[in-house]
């Protein structure tokens, strides 16, 4: 029903982004955390996701947490996952009662897996622009990825809704995107993508982190960045993508 990339950029981040026509995959799909992420799909477990992320946080390899999880699972012929670990492996598995086009790629630095898919030249897509695009911002990279493996043909249905989930160390997430039920998922997608930068990820310095329980307690700096965003894309003759309503 799926096909998502798990990937980690330069910086460590961990990022996981899927697409489907299924109702709200981007909340059925992603178990991320600060180092880890697992995607359970097909027909998804998500105890594989719970328990996985748990296990691969405490620094166990993603192969031997796979294995585990398929041995106990008298589901596994349909059950689809990938996982990564906190030490960069990889791991996959694609059942074998899974609805065809299925199957997975371990790459460099990611993984994808797929379902219900047009052929293998879903993945291939994805992969190889995910590689090509490391120049561009990493959320930016994730959806230009899945967009190229929806133009290589995608889930074989049709599509519905996807989902956009990017951890900057922290078991709280940085970035969560979704759309849950739109008839092109992956370009809400990135206009969500466009209405963060907009005020979100500045905000979003001075959010608590472990290690500063705190965080920024005044709003010092968050304005002047906004600001400085906002001078910059109208300077530049650049519409706000956002569809929110200010009320006067």
């Amino acid at each position: 029903m799926t096909w998502s990339l798990i990937a980690r950029d330069a910086d460590g981040s961990v990022g996981l982004i899927v697409a489907s026509k299924f109702f709200a995959c981007g909340g059925v799909v992603p178990f991320c955390g600060a180092q880890v992420a697992v995607a359970s799909q097909a027909f998804c477990n998500p105890v594989w996701g719970t328990e996985g992320r748990k296990r691969l946080a405490a620094g166990e390899r993603a192969q031997e947490v796979l294995d585990d999880l398929v041995s106990r699972d008298e589901g596994r012929a349909i059950r689809q996952t990938h996982l990564m670990d906190a030490h960069g492996g990889f791991a996959a598995h694609t059942g074998a009662e899974c609805v065809d086009w299925a199957g997975h790629i371990l790459g460099d630095g990611h993984s994808i897996a797929g379902n219900m898919l047009a052929g293998p030249e879903v993945l291939e897509a994805t992969s190889e622009t995910y590689m090509a695009k490391s120049d561009c911002p990493f959320a930016e990279r994730l959806i230009l990825a899945m967009q190229a493996g929806e133009a290589a043909g995608g889930d074989k249905r049709g599509r519905q809704a996807a989902g956009l989930v990017i951890h900057h160390g922290e078991e709280h997430p940085w970035l969560s995107l979704r759309a849950d039920d739109h008839a092109d998922p992956l370009v809400e997608l990135a206009r969500l993508w466009d209405v963060a930068q907009e005020r979100y990820v500045h905000f979003t310095k001075g959010m608590p982190t472990a290690n500063a329980f705190s965080g920024s307690p005044t709003r010092d700096g968050i304005d002047a960045a906004i600001a400085a965003a906002e001078e910059e894309r109208k300077a530049a003759g650049r519409p706000s993508s956002s569809a929110a309503i200010e009320y006067e």
